[in-house]
């Protein structure tokens, strides 16, 4: 059994002329130790899959179908009270913009303290201990001095390391890290991708990292989901997926990213032609075929299932056409 499992999961949210679903039937599983990529452009539903799995999302959202088990128990059903037992002490969640995190007007070690004896029985000073065993973790130097510092004193490098200690704070088994590197600069991107993988390695835990960047998940995860207009339309092993994708909307993404498509004779990446669709407006069929280049009568009348591949260990392709292979 794998430490986390999703089951046909569907989140909806309460509008005025009917529910929108936002995520549809989304299904799959995060073992310990194990680095997970979910992918796809602004509105594919990533965040929305990472908030439902910690039981986050907000009215007038809600989990209308499906299951989210962690080890075994069925989150989807616990209480409020019960999901604070679960939130940082067995999942934690990094968010993208660490000024958001962070309170500006408490000390990191108040800030780290409050956030230990949160979910543990202990004292200042032993909390202040782990404190600075989880900031030496992530490299922060001088840690004991730097408990006594204002966020605005670090760089957003180290604010998004001071972020990651926090999420360590209680061990967790998971962490989800919504686009964690988005505000930072190239060269500190890379830094902290290096340390997630560092730590998933070191500790022993699952990652989710939700991205809209191909690129960070070829260089850290083992395994990519990618997302669509609220579903997941191609699940594979990194190596196999950066590869050879086989759905036409991963295509397109690869293509897109510098160094990996063809340019034209304006020296332009290619891009994917229009934008993701509004949930209220998916055309029928498959919900890729306006942008697909590949799309034939079939795609405008009839959903793809998603389906293993055939030959294939555990790839699934949510296409009528995949590229080089038959589903």
């Amino acid at each position: 059994m794998s430490l986390l499992e999703v089951k046909n999961l569907e989140v909806s949210f309460a509008l005025r002329h009917g529910d929108l679903v936002a995520l549809n039937d989304v299904s799959f599983t995060l073992d310990k130790g194990e680095r997970l990529g979910i992918v796809g452009e602004s509105g594919a539903g990533k965040s929305v899959t990472g908030f439902a799995v910690i039981n986050l999302i907000s009215k007038p959202g809600r989990i209308s179908k499906g299951e989210v088990l962690f080890d075994g128990q069925r989150l989807d059903r616990f209480s409020e009270k019960e999901m604070r037992e679960i939130r940082g002490n067995h999942i934690s969640m990094i968010f993208q913009d660490p000024m958001m995190t962070l309170n500006p007007v408490l000390t990191i070690g108040t800030q780290m303290v409050e956030t230990l004896r949160a979910h543990r029985k202990i004292s200042v000073k032993e909390a202040e201990k782990i404190a600075i065993k989880k900031l030496d973790l992530v490299h922060i130097p001088s840690p004991e001095r730097r408990l006594t510092q204002y966020p605005h004193e670090f760089s957003g490098g180290m604010r998004q390391r001071i972020i990651i200690a926090i999420a360590l704070l209680a061990e967790p088994a998971i962490i989800i890290a919504d686009e964690p590197t988005t505000a930072l600069d190239v060269t500190i991107q890379a830094e902290i991708m290096e340390l997630l993988i560092e730590l998933c390695n070191s500790q022993d835990m699952g990652l989710m990292l939700i991205t809209h960047d191909l690129g960070v998940v070829a260089e850290v995860t083992e395994r990519v989901l990618v997302m669509y207009a609220g579903k997941i339309i191609e699940t594979a092993a990194t190596s196999d997926l950066v590869t050879s994708p086989m759905h036409p909307y991963t295509k397109g993404l690869m293509n897109a990213l510098p160094g990996h498509g063809t340019c034209d004779k304006e020296n332009r990446l290619q891009q994917i032609p229009g934008s993701m669709p509004n949930l209220t407006e998916i055309a029928p069929g498959c919900s890729f075929h306006p942008r697909c280049a590949f799309c034939q009568d079939i795609c405008t009348k009839t959903v793809p299932e998603l389906r293993k591949v055939a030959g294939s260990k555990d790839r699934l392709v949510s296409c009528h056409f995949p590229i080089g292979g038959q589903n």
